[in-house]
């Protein structure tokens, strides 16, 4: 059962994308915020999409974004010869956009009245 605490925050998923771009991939990020609270990770990316209560001493926050990207398309052709000269065929493969849905979620333990980071789940590979 999801608890929505926070409204979506655009920018929020505009940095956390802008992070993921960076070399390396969304894991080795990830585990730079093991041990540090989850507010350190909204400093950063501002607030969550979801907060999932995992238990009294546990929660899971979740950021999500849409990752586009245009694949671009093809023309690949070859000249035949024919009775009149020669002729090029070819074929096209038109380009097009994909978008992914993204998911990066920390979850953490209560500490106190902080929320320390345990662990995080792996993004899809589409999403690293």
């Amino acid at each position: 059962m999801a608890i929505r605490l926070f409204p979506a925050s655009h920018w929020g998923i505009a940095a956390l994308g802008t992070a993921v771009m960076l070399p390396g991939c969304a894991s080795q990020i990830m585990k730079n915020y093991i041990g540090a609270p989850i507010s350190s990770v909204m400093l950063d990316y501002g607030p969550p999409d979801n907060i999932y209560k995992l238990s009294a001493n546990e929660q899971a926050y979740q950021w999500s974004r849409t990752k586009t990207q245009a694949v671009a398309g093809e023309y690949n052709g070859e000249v035949q010869e024919t009775r009149r000269g020669e002729l090029y065929k070819g074929t096209e493969t038109p380009g097009y956009v994909e978008h992914t849905e993204c998911f990066y979620t920390f979850h953490t333990r209560r500490s106190g009245h902080d929320w320390l980071v345990t662990s995080f789940r792996q993004p899809s590979l589409q999403c690293e």
